[in-house]
């Protein structure tokens, strides 16, 4: 049974642990002004937390899938956050690097079994998983907002007010897990895929989500400073465009959600790439506000196959959930983060304008993969949501 409150208290929890996926890249910047870092330095602290959070996130997949493990997402919550709290404190850059990876290790250890029990909580629902996976985007959203509030008005020295998310998350979270224990006790159906895994199929979904991590995490690491060199005379110029980043992510999910009802998964993720390597493009060439339209465009068209690649990911792997949960849902914005440093350093060479443009053949590689996959399932008939919003304790 369905049940939105979860899956809104669920979507909550996963825009606090995701603020600080969005708080690296917004925190770039003031490493550069305040420290003097190189592009490839600053890029440097991105990939500390995506690298660890890429191999451990398959890891805590794999551990999700043996066992059901509820308390991981309160403690992976208040992990993810305090590593970014603490990542300005020192003058450092061993220990920010080190409290970076703490971060991606928590952020890391989230996402497998959130999306697991966003999937139960969901019922199957496409529209459902949306909202859950657009959670995340408001908290990427949030963060340069945050960042700002915070770190603008008093440097890096205040990074620890931003464990404020995390204490939030927890907060909103612990209720879901209480209620989900009671449903599961009952012998609650869980709406879990089921049948043979399609590995092959997944490989490729795999790679189609390293190519649209790199063109993600590259302009969201990089984004706010070229909006600074393109659109000149405009205050916070870089902040708004890293929020536009990420604000149209929450169209995005939305969209993708509702497109699924009506055409299969795979059908609306690859019109979606395809549209998406002009908009990128047109990120990298336009110059002036305009910059901040293609902007937008991107970032709605790389969030449209959000959810609807995690969902895909769980019926290609029914037997292994937290696995393809993990790779397809974490990995999705955390992978790129490995090229970040090879971007950084032919700015560092060239200029960022030339860095960035590779990143339009990234969606363009992930349209390719996307013509060779099938959906496995049909779309679904729209149902009528649930009244009981939280099913009564036996």
């Amino acid at each position: 049974m369905r049940s939105p409150r979860t899956i809104g208290l669920l979507a909550l929890g996963h825009a606090c642990v995701d603020i600080y996926q969005g708080a690296v890249a917004a925190l770039v910047p003031f490493f550069i002004a305040e420290r003097d870092y190189t592009y490839a330095a600053a890029s440097g602290i991105v990939l500390a937390a995506s690298l660890l959070s890429s191999i451990a996130q398959p890891v805590f997949g794999a551990l999700t899938d043996r066992w059901a493990l509820p308390w991981l997402v309160p403690v992976s919550t208040f992990v993810g956050g305090l590593g970014i709290a603490l990542s300005g404190v020192s003058g450092s850059y061993a220990l920010t690097l080190g409290f970076a990876a703490v971060s991606g290790i928590g952020v890391a250890a989230y996402h497998p079994e959130s999306a697991r029990l966003a999937r139960i909580a969901s019922a199957g629902s496409h529209r459902a998983m949306a909202l859950f996976s657009t959670g995340g985007n408001i908290g990427f959203a949030l963060a340069p907002l945050l960042v700002a509030a915070f770190v603008a008005t008093g440097g890096l020295a205040l990074t620890p007010f931003l464990v404020l998310p995390a204490l939030a998350g927890i907060a909103v979270t612990l209720p879901v897990l209480s209620t989900l224990a009671r449903r599961r006790a009952a012998g609650s159906e869980e709406h879990l895929p089921t049948g043979p895994d399609d590995v092959a199929s997944f490989v490729r979904l795999s790679l189609a989500v390293v190519f649209r991590s790199i063109a993600f995490v590259g302009l969201s690491t990089f984004i706010a400073l070229y909006a600074d060199q393109r659109i000149g005379g405009v205050p916070a110029a870089g902040t708004v465009a890293l929020f536009v980043l990420y604000a149209g992510g929450i169209v995005g999910s939305l969209v993708g959600g509702s497109l699924a009802h009506r055409w299969d998964r795979v059908t609306v993720s690859r019109w979606s790439y395809g549209l998406t390597t002009l908009a990128v493009a047109g990120v990298v060439v336009v110059p002036g506000p305009p910059m901040y339209l293609f902007v937008a465009l991107t970032s709605i068209g790389l969030y449209v196959p959000f959810s609807l690649q995690v969902t895909l990911g769980q019926d290609y792997l029914p037997s292994r959930v937290g696995t393809a949960s993990g790779i397809t849902l974490g990995l999705t914005v955390s992978i790129g983060g490995l090229a970040s440093p090879a971007i950084g350093a032919l700015a560092d060479a060239t200029s960022l304008q030339v860095a960035l443009a590779p990143l339009a053949l990234m969606p363009l590689l992930t349209w390719a993969l996307y013509r060779t996959l099938h959906d496995p399932a049909p779309p679904p008939q729209p149902a009528a949501p649930s009244a009981e919003l939280f099913p009564a304790a036996p």
